[in-house]
């Protein structure tokens, strides 16, 4: 079975962007206003940093993205 590599996502409130990090992918650390842009991102990016850590990877690179965002709702006054 092939390695998944995970990477964590979290809203940045005061930029407005998602900052994706990663333990599994050396180097990485990116930005993108929505999740799916970010997404594609990674796409192109896990590869390539993969490639120049001299990780062995097969011709496709599976990557989880988990992203998390705080928020707050407001409850309705009776």
């Amino acid at each position: 079975m092939e390695k998944v590599f995970f990477i964590r996502a979290e809203w940045d409130a005061e930029a407005e962007v998602w900052v994706a990090t990663s333990d599994d992918v050396p180097g990485l650390a990116t930005e993108a206003e929505t999740i799916e842009h970010l997404s594609e991102k990674l796409a192109i990016m896990i590869p390539e940093l993969l490639e120049a850590n001299g990780v062995p990877n097969g011709q496709e690179v599976p990557f989880e993205l988990l992203a998390r965002k705080f928020a707050v709702a407001q409850r309705l006054a009776h």
